[in-house]
């Protein structure tokens, strides 16, 4: 594949020295950024992610910020997860919708205070939809993409490399809260959180200034361990059935197609943009939904939609795929017709390589 041409609409990030130095071997562009895609191989670190702990650069996750007196009520018009109850210290996850009720973004939203969220993206503009609707209904807010970049330890070991710079206080954190941590006389704010089901924590580091200082000390403090840079992972985060916005889900599926029904309160979420959209989708319910599906034989990399097939007929298609070591299958993410998306049920799909067996599963693997 060509290689990516430097230029400043594709941002380098405040790790980057750390993550050339460390053999990176591909990237992608993500919210007009770079994004390692591999260091070793993809099943190298596979393995190294489920057994020891990773440094990610992960600047592309940018933020939007929300401050002001009206903070809490454009947030809330974004999603329709009811966010009433959010504390300050917490993390949510969160669909936000256009006015179909279409998924724009799967970002996590930060609560820093009463009156300032971050919202931190999954690769699309959301900055320009949001700063839209704040002028739109005249609403007394800052929406700004902030100076802040973060970087994730994810890895069974992470609690251990983290408790070397940050002391055993970072341990208190409890998932999807954060709290602030000082490093080098900067607070930096530290979430439980993550892109991997293996456990670890995402550092949102303020200022590029501290970025490398930071990514040295955390390689320095964790050599024993086996610290290794690393970057999200296609295999695992398909395992866990973690969703890829633009992969998965598009602007034409809504929340309920992609599983996140539960992050929807459609009865609660009062002044949410979508919500009269989403309303007739939960009475209704949606026709097609992602499903986990098992793959049989050998499969090239899905770079691409593959449709899915029950007797020759379109109902589906597969969005991400890849060999699990650890499972012993293609383990799949694929949006499926509701006649066909039950357990078990028999599909095809065409692969560039010809068609393939496949089989619905009743939940992803781990």
């Amino acid at each position: 594949m060509a290689t990516i041409a430097p230029s400043r609409r594709v941002r380098r990030t405040p790790f980057s020295d750390g993550v050339e130095a460390a053999g990176v071997k591909g990237y992608t562009v993500y919210n007009h950024m770079l994004l390692p895609t591999v260091f070793e191989s993809i099943t190298a670190d596979y393995r190294h992610l489920k057994d020891h702990v990773q440094v990610w650069d992960v600047a592309c996750e940018r933020q939007v910020e929300l401050r002001g007196p009206d903070a809490a009520r454009l947030i809330q018009m974004l999603t329709p997860r009811d966010l009433r109850k959010m504390r300050v210290g917490q993390c949510y996850y969160v669909p936000m919708v256009d006015e179909t009720g279409g998924m724009l973004n799967d970002p996590v939203v930060v609560k820093l205070a009463e009156d300032r969220y971050w919202i931190s993206i999954a690769d699309s503009d959301l900055l320009f939809w949001v700063k839209a609707i704040a002028l739109g209904f005249r609403l007394d807010v800052l929406v700004d993409e902030p100076d802040v970049s973060p970087l994730a330890i994810q890895g069974p070991k992470a609690d251990a490399l983290m408790v070397r710079l940050f002391g055993d206080a970072v341990r208190d954190v409890k998932f999807f809260h954060f709290g602030w941590f000082d490093f080098q006389g900067r607070s930096l704010t530290i979430a439980r959180s993550g892109y991997s089901k293996q456990g670890g924590y995402e550092i949102y580091v303020e200022g590029g200034d501290i970025g490398m200082p930071l990514w040295n000390a955390l390689f320095a403090a964790g050599e024993d361990l086996q610290v290794r840079a690393g970057c999200p992972n296609m295999i695992e985060r398909i395992e866990g059935g973690l969703l890829s916005y633009g992969n998965d889900m598009t602007r034409n599926n809504t929340p309920h197609e992609c599983g996140l029904g539960k992050f929807c309160n459609t009865n609660t979420a009062i002044g949410c943009i979508g919500r009269d959209a989403l309303l007739r989708v939960a009475k209704e319910g949606p026709v097609q939904q992602i499903r986990a599906i098992a793959i049989e034989g050998d499969i090239p990399a899905c770079d691409r939609a593959w449709p899915l097939l029950a007797g020759g007929k379109k109902v589906g298609q597969i969005t991400s795929a890849a060999a699990s070591p650890d499972f012993g299958a293609n383990v799949a993410i694929g949006m499926v017709r509701m006649t066909h998306w039950d357990a078990g049920t028999r599909l095809e799909v065409e692969t560039p390589a010809g068609l393939r067996p496949a089989t619905v599963q009743d939940k992803f693997w781990i």
